[in-house]
C-alpha cells in the first residue's frame, strides 16, 4: 500500500522534465507545534508579566544582562548567597548549555543611606572606645540611656504597628493588613532581639572587671544609634564612608570567589559615575518629569503616568504604604517631606545634610538617589535596551519599578527591560533572612560548616524564583545528594579501572542494558526540556538521581556483566550538565575532580592506580586474616586492625585516597584530600552530637528520677501530720481540722486514703531501689547527674 499516493514505492523515479533520479518521499519527524519546549524555546518567568515567556534577545544570540549588585554596607549572608548563586546557575545554563553570547553585569553600591549609617556609627563607637576620658560609671549612664530611648521607640512602633493594623481590618485594605501582619511579626523578632541584648548590657555592667569594651560590644546596637542621633552629623570625611564600603566591597568578591561565582564581565561603582548620574537626570527634568525641590530632585510620577505606566513589576490600583514610601526614600530620606508634589514621587538626587558625602551639582550639593544609579550604569555599559535584569525578590517595588519609570522617563521608551527575572527569598524559621532581623548565617559562617559546592546543590535542589528555607534539613539533603553523585562516579571509575578490551564488548545483559540505554536518552530528554523550562533545576537534578538511582539498581543485578562504556558514558553525560551548573570543576571526563573519571596515559589516576591496588591489596589481605584470628581481643590483633584503621582514615585521606572497606572487598578512589578531611570533621561531629544527645536524655532521665525518688522520702504515716489537721488515726489518716471541731467526711477519708494508698507505693519503691538507705541512694543520683554535666561539657570544650 502507497504511504503518499501512486508512484511513491518501489525504485527511484525519473524527473520527467529534466530526466534527472529524484529522492523517494520523505517524512520529517512530528513536531509538537503548541508545545515551546519540544520545539527547543528557551522559557523565562519573566516578572513583567507574571508567567512563562519566550526568551527571544534583542539582537541574535546576544544577551545584555544586568544585576543589581550590594550595597557593601556589611557582610555578605547566605540570602544573599541565593540571590548569586542563583543567577550564577542561570548565567551558567545560558552561555554553556545553551551557548547564548551573554554580557554579564554587575553594580556595586558603595554610597547608600545604609553605608553612611553604619560607617559613621561603627566610628562613633570606635571613638567612644578609644576615649580613655569616658570611665566605665559614665559608660553605664549613657548605655542606660540608650536602652530607655531604645525601649521607647518599640513601644511606640509596637503602637503604631496595631493602630495600623486596626484601621487596615476596618478598611478592609487587604494589602495593607497583610503588609502590616509582616511587619508585626518582624517587629516581634526585633524585641526579642532587644531583650537579649539588654540581658548581655545587664551582665556586662555587673561585671567585677568593668570592662569598658566589653560594656560597649553588649551595648552596641543601642548605643550606635544613640551616638549617631546626637553626633553623627559632625562625620564629614569623605575617606570614612569610602573604607567602609571597600572594605565590605572586597569581602563580598571574596565570598564570591569562595562559592564558585564567576566573575561579572563588567563591575562597576557608583562613585565613579557620578557625572553621569548628574546628566542623566538632567535629562529628566529637561523632559519636564521631574523636578527640583530644596536642593532634591524628584520624579514627578504625576507627570510620568501621563505616558507611560508605573508598577510593571508590582501593579497596584493603592497608593504606596508607609513602609513601602520609607522603603523607596531610605533610613536617612524624609517619607512626610512637604517639598514633594505626589507623597509617591521618588528622590533621584538628595540634597546632602551634614554627616552625608555630598557632590556638586546643578541643584547644589547632594548625592544620588538609590534607584537612580542602576539606570545611569546598567545603560552606560549595555545600552539603552536591556534583554534582562535580575535581582532577588525583595527588590521588585520600590526599587525596580522606580528603575523602570526614570528610564523609560529619560529614555522616552516604553520598554527599558524585556525581561526581569527574581530570586525566591531565603527563610530561616519562617522569616527573611536579615540582617535587621539578626537571624542571618554569613556566607563566611555558612562555608565553616558546609562546602560551596554543598550549597550550590542546595540551592540547584529549589524552584529559583520560589521562596526556600536554610534548615538543617535542607542542608543534609544536599549533603546526601552530594554524596549520591559521588559514590555513583566512585562506582564507575572502580568499574572503568579494567581494561574492558580484553573481555566480550557489546551489551551481555539482554533487556537490562537496553532498558538503562533507553533511560539513559530518556534522563537526557528530561534534563533538556527542564533546562528549557524557566531553568528547572530541581528537575533537572531529579532526572540525573533518577538515573543515578536506575544505573545502581543494574550494576547490583545478580551475576552482574554491566555495560561499563555506557556507565562511563552515563557517568560522563551527569558531569557534564553539573559541571554547566558549576557543581564540578576541572577537566576529568567525570565525577568531581581530583583524578576521579580522568583518562589519558599520563593522568593521575592512571599514574597512582599501581601503587594504590597494591597498598590496598596488601592491607585488605592482612585486615581479613585478623579478622579471621581466633583471638580478636589479643592486643596484637587489635593492634593491627587499629594500624589498617589509621591507615584508611588518616595516611590515605592526606593523600586523597577514599578507601571503603565493604562486604566484596575494599573499593578505593582519588578524591580532593580537603573533602575528605572536611567529611570525617562532619563525622566526629556529628558522632559528637550524638553522645551529647544520649547524655542530655541520660541527664534529663536521672532528674526525674531524683524528683521522684525525693517525693517517695515522705512516709505515707507522716505525709497529712500539718497543720491543716489536729487528730489522725492509727494509720496516719486525718480525721479533723486544724480548728479541733470539724470532723472530716467519709468523702474527703477516702479521697486522703487513695492520695495515701498511691504515696505508699512510692515510698516502697524507693525504699526497695535505695535498699532501706534513701539518702544514700539520693546521693548517688545527685552524683550521677553531675557526673553526666560534666562529660557533656568535655564534649561541648572539644
Amino acid at each position: 500500500m502507497s504511504l503518499c499516493g501512486k508512484g511513491c514505492l518501489g525504485g527511484a523515479r525519473e524527473n520527467e522534465s529534466k530526466g534527472k533520479l529524484q529522492h523517494h518521499p520523505w517524512h520529517p519527524p512530528v513536531v509538537d507545534d503548541e508545545d515551546p519546549l519540544a520545539q527547543g524555546v528557551l522559557m523565562i518567568n519573566n516578572s513583567l508579566t507574571g508567567k512563562k515567556e519566550r526568551f527571544v534577545p534583542t539582537k541574535g544570540r546576544e544577551v545584555r544582562w544586568y544585576t543589581c549588585g550590594p550595597t557593601v554596607y556589611d557582610s555578605t549572608h547566605v540570602g544573599h548567597a541565593r540571590t548569586y548563586l542563583t543567577f550564577d546557575i542561570m548565567r551558567r545554563i545560558m552561555s554553556d548549555y545553551f551557548n547564548y553570547d551573554v554580557l554579564y553585569q554587575i553594580n556595586i553600591t558603595d554610597i547608600d543611606d545604609k553605608i553612611i549609617l553604619r560607617a559613621r556609627q561603627n566610628k562613633l563607637v570606635a571613638d567612644l572606645e578609644n576615649d580613655s576620658n569616658v570611665g566605665f560609671e559614665q559608660l553605664v549612664s549613657l548605655v542606660d540611656q540608650a536602652v530607655v530611648e531604645a525601649g521607647e521607640k518599640f513601644v511606640k512602633k509596637t503602637a503604631d504597628l496595631n493602630d495600623t493594623l486596626e484601621n487596615a481590618k476596618l478598611t478592609k485594605n487587604r494589602k495593607l493588613q497583610e503588609e502590616t501582619e509582616e511587619q508585626i511579626k518582624m517587629h516581634l523578632t526585633k524585641e526579642g532581639n532587644f531583650v537579649n541584648e539588654t540581658q548581655a548590657i545587664e551582665a556586662a555592667k555587673a561585671d567585677p572587671k568593668k570592662d569598658r569594651s566589653a560594656l560597649i560590644a553588649a551595648a552596641k546596637s543601642v548605643l550606635s544609634v544613640k551616638l549617631d542621633q546626637e553626633k553623627g552629623d559632625s562625620v564629614t570625611d569623605h575617606g570614612v564612608f569610602n573604607a567602609h564600603a571597600r572594605k565590605y566591597e572586597r569581602e563580598y568578591m571574596e565570598d564570591m570567589e569562595a562559592l564558585g561565582i564567576r566573575e561579572p564581565d563588567v563591575l562597576t561603582r557608583v562613585t565613579e559615575y557620578i557625572p553621569q548620574i548628574i546628566t542623566f537626570i538632567q535629562r529628566i527634568v529637561d523632559k519636564g518629569l521631574a523636578y527640583e525641590s530644596n536642593g532634591s530632585v524628584y520624579l514627578s510620577l504625576d507627570a510620568y503616568k501621563k505616558e507611560h505606566n508605573y508598577r510593571k513589576l508590582s501593579p497596584s490600583n493603592e497608593a504606596s504604604t508607609e513602609a513601602e514610601l520609607e522603603e523607596s526614600e531610605g533610613a536617612l530620606g524624609d517619607t512626610n517631606a512637604s517639598e514633594k508634589r505626589n507623597p509617591s514621587d521618588f528622590a533621584l538626587w538628595k540634597s546632602s545634610k551634614r554627616g552625608e558625602p555630598e557632590w556638586k551639582s546643578p541643584w547644589g550639593m547632594g548625592r544620588p538617589g538609590w534607584h537612580i544609579e542602576c539606570s545611569v550604569i546598567a545603560s552606560d555599559i549595555l545600552g539603552e535596551q536591556l534583554d534582562l535584569h535580575s535581582g532577588g525578590e525583595d527588590l521588585k517595588f520600590p526599587h525596580h519599578d522606580n528603575e523602570l519609570a526614570q528610564s523609560e522617563a529619560c529614555f522616552g521608551s516604553q520598554q527599558w527591560v524585556n525581561y526581569f527575572t527574581h530570586a525566591g527569598h531565603l527563610h530561616i524559621k519562617g522569616l527573611k533572612m536579615s540582617k535587621s532581623l539578626k537571624n542571618f548565617v554569613t556566607i563566611r559562617q555558612a562555608l565553616e560548616k558546609h562546602s560551596a559546592r554543598q550549597l550550590r546543590i542546595l540551592f540547584l535542589l529549589q524552584p529559583w524564583d520560589e521562596q526556600m528555607n536554610f534548615s538543617d534539613q535542607t542542608v543534609d539533603d544536599a549533603k546526601a545528594k552530594e554524596k549520591t553523585f559521588r559514590v555513583f562516579f566512585q562506582e564507575v571509575e572502580s568499574l572503568s579501572r579494567d581494561d574492558y578490551l580484553l573481555g566480550t564488548l557489546g551489551f551481555q545483559m539482554g533487556e537490562h542494558d537496553h532498558k538503562l540505554s533507553t533511560d539513559f536518552l530518556e534522563a537526557q530528554r528530561l534534563v533538556h526540556r527542564s533546562l528549557l523550562d524557566n531553568f528547572d533545576t530541581k528537575a533537572a537534578m531529579n532526572a540525573m538521581l533518577d538515573l543515578i538511582a536506575k544505573s545502581n539498581a543494574y550494576i547490583r543485578l545478580p551475576n552482574a556483566k554491566p555495560a561499563v562504556l555506557l556507565l562511563k558514558r552515563i557517568a560522563m553525560y551527569i558531569t557534564r550538565i553539573l559541571r554547566v551548573f558549576g557543581v564540578v570543576q576541572g577537566a576529568d571526563s567525570f565525577g568531581f575532580g581530583s583524578g576521579q573519571g580522568s583518562s589519558g596515559a599520563d593522568s593521575k589516576q592512571q599514574v597512582v592506580t599501581p601503587y594504590v591496588d597494591a597498598l590496598v591489596s596488601f592491607r585488605e589481605q592482612v585486615r581479613n586474616a585478623a579478622l579471621k584470628s581466633g583471638n580478636k581481643k589479643d592486643p596484637a590483633i587489635q593492634a593491627i586492625l587499629q594500624a589498617c584503621d589509621s591507615v584508611r582514615d588518616t595516611a590515605l585521606v592526606h593523600a586523597g585516597v577514599r578507601l571503603e572497606d565493604r562486604p566484596d572487598g575494599s573499593k578505593w578512589n582519588l578524591e580532593d584530600p580537603a573533602v575528605l578531611i572536611q567529611e570525617q570533621a562532619d563525622k566526629l561531629e556529628k558522632e559528637r552530637d550524638a553522645k551529647i544527645s544520649k547524655l542530655e536524655k541520660q541527664k534529663a532521665q536521672l532528674e526525674k528520677e531524683l524528683v521522684k525518688a525525693k517525693s517517695g522520702l515522705v512516709s505515707p504515716a507522716e505525709m497529712f501530720k500539718t497543720e491543716e489537721f489536729s487528730a489522725w488515726d492509727d494509720q496516719g489518716l486525718p480525721t479533723m481540722l486544724a480548728d479541733g471541731t470539724t470532723e472530716l467526711s467519709d468523702g474527703q477519708r477516702k479521697k486522703k486514703k487513695k492520695v495515701q494508698d498511691k504515696q505508699a507505693k512510692i515510698h516502697t519503691a524507693l525504699m526497695t531501689k535505695a535498699d532501706g538507705n534513701p539518702q544514700a541512694y539520693l546521693a548517688k543520683i545527685e552524683a550521677d547527674i553531675k557526673q553526666v554535666e560534666t562529660d557533656i561539657d568535655k564534649f561541648n570544650e572539644n
